[in-house]
């Protein structure tokens, strides 16, 4: 298994901001997306991950988020687990985000 990357979300503000696309996958609950997601991202309750990780595009970089940095980090340890690379967890998750 890799060592898993953090991305910090003042990061991931700004690439957005300059136009960037970048693959972020949003582990947070239902009720919890209602509140609002990072523009672009893809919803997969961290729950759904072992019958829907097949969704996430493999893409170079994969940007994982939830409320604190918690929920992403189990998931990024249970992508790494399926072999699946570029992955990094968004420190501080959207409680960090929406400060920004």
């Amino acid at each position: 298994m890799s060592e898993i990357s953090t991305i910090e979300p003042a990061e991931v503000k700004r690439r957005l901001d300059n136009g960037e696309r970048l693959n972020v996958i949003d582990v947070r609950e239902d009720e919890e997306v209602a509140a609002g997601m990072i523009p672009g991202a893809k919803h997969i309750p961290l729950g759904q991950l072992p019958e829907r990780h097949e969704e996430i595009e493999r893409s170079a970089e994969i940007v994982l988020v939830c409320r604190s940095g918690n929920r992403s980090g189990r998931a990024c340890d249970y992508l790494n687990s399926l072999g699946i690379a570029g992955l990094k967890n968004m420190t501080g998750g959207m409680l960090a985000w929406e400060k920004l």
